[in-house]
């Protein structure tokens, strides 16, 4: 397929990555989904916590192939109309359509233990890779760019506007709150 091909979301294979634009677009759908049909939705943030450091250590092919690497895993983990997509450098997105708070902890678990796996190796040196998963759930009226925030506070993920947000998940058996991070 050539570089300036565009493929609409029907087209796209299920084990590709959406573009933040598209994942936020079909974010909104799902959310309107679960209004009109009251159920649940969860979305996970996927945060690697070291990457700048494998790029200026080990050069920036090495942390592409390590974001890749974690685009990848999380492909083959979700199922097939869960959406997946980079919301930033070092994030990624999964869109959960039908879980609610305790599954998507499930999967957040399921998930971090996956990543977990993963071991940077250089200069005959194996390392693992650091993550954060963090999960919110969708409540009635909440926004897509409301539900992007507490994911990403949930995460420890905090933009300038974020400073002063704290999450609304209260604590569970994770012992971090919303948050698990290695």
């Amino acid at each position: 397929m050539a570089a300036n091909d565009i493929q609409t979301p029907q087209e796209r294979s299920v084990g590709e990555s959406l573009p933040a634009d598209m994942l936020v677009e079909r974010l909104e759908e799902e959310i309107a989904r679960a209004e009109r049909h009251r159920s649940a939705l969860s979305c996970l943030l996927v945060g690697i916590e070291d990457l700048d450091a494998i790029g200026q250590a080990h050069g920036n092919d090495l942390s592409e192939q390590a974001l890749a690497y974690v685009g990848l895993t999380l492909r083959r983990e979700f199922r097939r109309y869960d959406r997946i997509g980079p919301i930033s450098k070092h994030d990624y997105i999964v869109v959960l359509p039908g879980a609610d708070g305790a599954r998507g902890e499930v999967v957040a678990r399921r998930t971090l233990m996956r990543l977990r796996a993963i071991k940077i190796e250089a200069r005959d040196q194996r390392a693992p890779l650091r993550v954060t998963v963090g999960i919110a759930t969708w409540r009635a009226g909440q926004s897509a760019e409301k539900l992007i925030a507490e994911v990403r506070t949930a995460a420890g993920r905090r933009t300038p506007e974020q400073s002063s947000v704290s999450s609304s998940l209260p604590l569970g058996p994770l012992g971090l709150g919303s948050a698990l991070r290695i």
